[in-house]
């Protein structure tokens, strides 16, 4: 009589599933933990830079999911597809048109963005852009007394005679160009150096709309965060009583980071976001660095306006991409 016994091959088989187990936890818990933080706005240290890149994370969240399915762990499977749930609900409204952009009525403003990376960028480039979209204000950010000429040289005056500038050397420079009158024009220094342009115009039939051109410090090292966060904060919020407001610029920020969401929730729209565009990245690798293009660069409409399209464009010798968007302004 031959005797057998399944302990030999029962163990290593215990073995593979505890491994496996692992596996799938160490998969799906920390998309878990990434979209709660998300979700809570709770994002701090090293984590402010990486959470840049969440619409890559929501992309990869799917992949727990299906493995989880694939080996039948069910209570895996659950917490993974609620994660991707919950990603998505943060994530993919950004690539659809908002039922509600605002108002519609009353007369199109074509406005721009561009980072011109410590004035360097190709200034015929925008003012090409510039002249194709009938671009009627136009916000930058890293202007240089370099960039102001190269601008001129390439007949940016001609388009946008009217300014507000305030020109430095390095990445603090602004300016703001305007096809009509700048009243109450001026540029204010952020707690972290930067100047911001801003000024008021007035559209013919249209309500007069204020203009500011944004440039947050960027969280470039955990000594700054608060600086970062700071900056943040000290955006101005829209004004019921006053005129309606625009915040356009490089805001070093996504609207994965909470300091942002809460900007926006001060009584602004992000075009992008609205137009359905929102996913289409603005910063990273447009200069050469191998880095994932992320969405730091907004047109944020004060409420009271409309949203039409948007397009964001490369700029030759930027490491930013420029913003187009269509606003609705009241009539007058």
């Amino acid at each position: 009589m031959t005797i057998t016994s399944s302990a030999p091959v029962a163990k290593p088989v215990r073995v593979r599933r505890a491994v496996w187990h692992v596996l799938l936890c160490l998969l799906v818990l920390p998309g878990t933990a990434w979209v709660l933080v998300r979700l809570g706005g709770w994002e701090r240290g090293a984590l402010v830079q990486l959470f840049a890149f969440t619409p890559y994370v929501a992309a990869w969240s799917v992949l727990p999911v299906l493995a989880a399915l694939a080996t039948r762990r069910w209570l895996a499977a659950t917490v993974a597809a609620v994660t991707l749930a919950l990603f998505a609900a943060a994530v993919l409204p950004r690539a659809f048109a908002d039922a509600d952009r605002g108002p519609q009525g009353g007369v199109a403003l074509h406005v721009m963005t561009s980072n011109m990376l410590f004035g360097n960028a190709d200034a015929g480039s925008i003012v090409e852009l510039v002249r194709r979209h009938d671009v009627a204000v136009l916000a930058v950010q890293e202007f240089s007394p370099n960039a102001q000429r190269s601008l001129a040289a390439a007949g940016l005056g001609e388009l946008l005679p009217y300014s507000s500038l305030g020109p430095e050397y390095g990445a603090s420079g602004s300016a703001l160009y305007s096809r009509f009158p700048i009243t109450d024009p001026g540029v204010r220094r952020n707690s972290s150096g930067f100047n911001q342009a801003y000024g008021t115009v007035q559209p013919p039939g249209a309500q007069a709309v204020t203009v500011e051109s944004a440039h947050p410090l960027a969280p470039y090292s955990l000594e700054v965060l608060g600086d970062w966060r700071d900056d943040l904060a000290a955006e101005p919020r829209t004004d019921p009583d006053g005129p309606p407001r625009i915040l356009l610029g490089d805001f070093n920020s996504t609207l994965d980071h909470g300091p942002l969401r809460d900007l926006v929730k001060g009584g602004y729209r992000d075009a992008a976001d609205a137009a359905g565009q929102g996913l289409i990245g603005t910063w990273g690798p447009y200069d050469g660095d191998p880095i994932p293009p992320v969405t730091i660069d907004h047109v944020l409409a004060d409420r009271r306006l409309g949203v039409g399209a948007v397009s964001v464009h490369d700029i030759p010798q930027s490491d930013h991409r420029a913003i187009v968007a269509t606003l609705r302004v009241p009539a007058a």
